[in-house]
Order: C-alpha cells, then sequence, then structure tokens
C-alpha cells in the first residue's frame, strides 16, 4: 500500500524526492511494459527473469529521460513544500 505523503516527506532534500519519483516512474513503466504483451508465450520458469529484465529495462528508460512523470511528480512536490 501507498502511505500518504507526510509533510516530513514534503521537506525532504530534493536529491531524495528526486529518487523516490524516479523510482515511481521506473515502476509505472514496468507496469506498462508488462501489459504491453512484449512478453507474450514465455514459458511459467522464465517468468522472473522476465520480470527482472523488465523492471531493468523501465529503469533504464527513466534513466534515459523517461516519460516525464518523475518530473511531474517531483515539480508537485517542490511547489507543495513551497506552499508550506
Amino acid at each position: 500500500m501507498i502511505e500518504p505523503v507526510s509533510p516530513a516527506a514534503i521537506h525532504a532534500p530534493p536529491e531524495r524526492l528526486r529518487l523516490v519519483a524516479e523510482a515511481l516512474e521506473a515502476s509505472f513503466l514496468a507496469e506498462m511494459l508488462r501489459h504491453s504483451g512484449i512478453e507474450e508465450g514465455a514459458s511459467a520458469g522464465a517468468d522472473q527473469m522476465m520480470s527482472f529484465r523488465t523492471r531493468m529495462q523501465a529503469e533504464a528508460m527513466v534513466e534515459a529521460g523517461g516519460i516525464g512523470l518523475a518530473e511531474s511528480i517531483l515539480d508537485g512536490l517542490m511547489a507543495r513544500s513551497h506552499d508550506r
């Protein structure tokens, strides 16, 4: 379960917020890749390796600039921290 954002988390250092935002974007991209059908037809034994490969591919996508989700999350958190 995803914990609600606490005031302490909003005031975390920007580097930590960026890491968390990038991890969230990587998780989102991994889910999108899993449901894309790219890995259909694999044996049951290969599921674990494909899950690892999908996660690594998603992380590589984020490192290459991603889809902007991490930046949007970070912008929102930073704006929220300035409002308080």
